[in-house]
């Protein structure tokens, strides 16, 4: 029973130190077209691998809800809580029946790369679903740019879908490069202390 009871603390004092990560993995960002380039999904997939769909859910929703609650997005968090929580969910259900094992084989490799791919992939469709009901309900821009008489050029629903949509792709990719390659890293170390079967 005490050791039941350890191995749950253990387990909530990793979902919130992953929660911390993700929450400054925000400010590792660089300026991206209409978007940003950083490492914040990347973490959210990793997440998804590290604790599965529940506890990674929790994680990433909690980390990335902070980080704009803190950087004054206002209400925006509630749309970032769902929206990256459901990267580490997807990425934790597809990986789900890999990451328990013992061993990895080589199809466990090959769910953990789709988990992270489709996890990243999740939060660029979601992304640009949002973007677009801004642009469209709540700014009422139309479909192409718009010129006004000063010469002044009003970016439309397209530009704006074409710029955040490379800044989110990149930022997917990174994701599901890095992700599977750090959780090959953390994985032995973490089975090698011990702490492995404490998740």
């Amino acid at each position: 029973m005490a050791a039941s009871n350890r191995n749950q603390t253990f387990r909530i004092c990793f979902i919130g130190l992953m929660a911390a990560i993700a929450c400054v993995s925000n400010y590792v960002s660089i300026p991206f077209f209409a978007s940003r380039f950083h490492i914040g999904n990347a973490v959210c997939v990793l997440c998804g691998l590290l604790l599965g769909p529940a506890a990674g859910f929790l994680s990433a929703a909690i980390g990335n809800g902070l980080f704009d609650i803190v950087g004054g997005y206002g209400l925006e968090f509630i749309i970032t809580f769902i929206n990256k929580g459901a990267i580490a969910l997807v990425a934790g259900l597809i990986a789900q029946k890999a990451i328990r094992k013992e061993t990895l084989e080589s199809p466990d490799r090959v769910r953990i790369v789709i988990a992270s791919v489709l996890g990243a992939l999740t939060y660029t469709a979601l992304y640009l679903l949002k973007s677009y009901i801004q642009a469209r309900y709540i700014t009422g821009l139309s479909f192409d740019d718009v010129i006004n008489v000063d010469g002044t050029v009003i970016s439309g629903i397209k530009t704006i879908m074409y710029t955040k949509g490379i800044a989110s792709l990149t930022n997917a990719a990174f994701a599901f490069i890095v992700a599977p390659i750090l959780y090959g890293a953390l994985r032995p170390a973490l089975k090698h202390a011990g702490l492995f079967e404490k998740l």
